[in-house]
């Protein structure tokens, strides 16, 4: 085997998040812009250039519901290009791993989504690809067009199976009052994430797609109808169940109270996950269009045509920042919950600096504020010596 490249220099952070641990006493030792090592602070050869580093470093923030960026919505220009131009949008913010999301259109659309995703596989941040609707409930449709909703085909199956036969990780968000089981089985057989979502489901149906093979749910609480103490339904199972759930975290989408209890009341740890579920607003316009009519950023709020909303405007670093400073999570498990467990859903490992390129490694302040990648940091330091 080839020896690692020697180290350049050592950072030595005031916390280090790796591996789903904040800790101190880390340090990291850097080469051809890589974290070669992460090391005890106290490894440091003698002699070697050391180089302290005020507040956290850690791996970037990762996103599984991205529908935009940049000024770019994925539905109106699915290319490859498009998915990276809204990856460095968020970027911008410290996201450095996201999946696309496409929400219910037609079929072409779809198709050319798919396309696109297997030639931006694995470059400039795009992981995957989360297919959102078009196989859902109409009550519970949201901002999505009543227009392509419709039930699972085959034209969906060709394109999941053409994802997977290319390796893309693949999201798909389906409502199983719409879905049957049998063809919940056989998406997860194939290896698609199937999370459950914009459904009015029962909870016995929801349960009953968790054992054919679903292992996800949407943003906990949005387009699902609210709990009630006889008829959990969708978010009452989702709640005790030991699926994963994404959620989002902007004061808006969830009040944060409701954050809190669904993190705290579910039965197993680290099953809750960050999602921005973001529009073309972030890094943006303040407008933006969907299925031909206007949306507009009002007080923070992405409100279409019929006055409801439609998506988010939000980061996850904001998420992050939110459920330490408003909800009381500590800040390890916000960590985790925007980088370690959105890796463990589709598959990868996304919380290990070794090996990281520098600008997939983020620097904040130790109040969460976003300084920079640390290609940046490094480079704004060298400047300043």
């Amino acid at each position: 085997m080839p020896e690692a490249p020697k180290v350049e220099k050592w950072l030595r952070p005031s916390h280090v998040f790796d591996r789903g641990r904040l800790t101190e006493g880390a340090a990291l030792g850097v080469a051809n812009g890589r974290v070669q090592v992460v090391a005890e602070a106290n490894q440091i050869p003698k002699g070697d250039q050391v180089v302290d580093v005020e507040g956290i470093i850690s791996p970037g923030f990762v996103d599984l519901q991205v529908n935009g960026g940049g000024g770019v919505l994925l539905n109106e220009t699915p290319t490859k290009e498009a998915m990276w131009d809204i990856a460095q949008a968020h970027r911008r913010f410290g996201t450095t791993g996201i999946l696309p999301t496409v929400i219910t259109d037609s079929e072409v659309v779809l198709s050319q989504a798919v396309d696109a995703a297997i030639e931006a596989i694995g470059q400039n941040g795009v992981l995957g690809l989360h297919i959102e609707g078009p196989h859902i409930s109409l009550e519970r449709r949201g901002t999505h067009s009543a227009e392509f909703v419709r039930p699972l085909d085959k034209g969906t199956i060709r394109l999941v199976e053409k994802l997977r036969a290319n390796d893309v990780p693949t999201m798909l968000t389906l409502a199983p009052d719409v879905v049957s089981q049998e063809d919940i089985r056989r998406l997860a057989e194939l290896g698609v994430v199937v999370s459950i979502g914009h459904s009015k489901a029962s909870a016995d149906v929801v349960r009953r797609a968790l054992e054919a093979g679903a292992s996800c749910f949407t943003h906990l609480f949005n387009a699902m109808p609210p709990m009630a103490g006889r008829e959990p339904g969708v978010v009452g199972a989702a709640i005790n169940s030991q699926a994963f759930a994404g959620i989002i975290c902007d004061g808006i989408h969830v009040a944060d109270e409701m954050v809190a209890l669904a993190i705290r009341a579910r039965p197993v740890s680290d099953r809750m996950f960050l999602v921005s579920d973001a529009m073309p607003t972030v890094g943006g316009p303040a407008e933006f269009d969907l299925y031909g009519s206007k949306v507009a950023l009002i007080d923070n709020r992405l409100v279409n045509s019929e006055g409801g909303l439609a998506g988010a405007h939000t980061t996850q670093g904001e998420g992050v920042k939110r459920l330490v400073d408003r909800i009381g999570i500590s800040t390890e498990d916000a960590f985790k919950m925007a980088i370690s467990i959105p890796g463990d859903v589709i598959g990868l490992q996304l919380d290990h600096l070794q090996g990281r390129d520098l600008g997939d490694v983020i620097c904040l302040t130790h109040k969460l504020s976003f300084q920079g990648s640390l290609a940046d940091v490094m480079q704004q330091s060298g400047r300043n010596d």
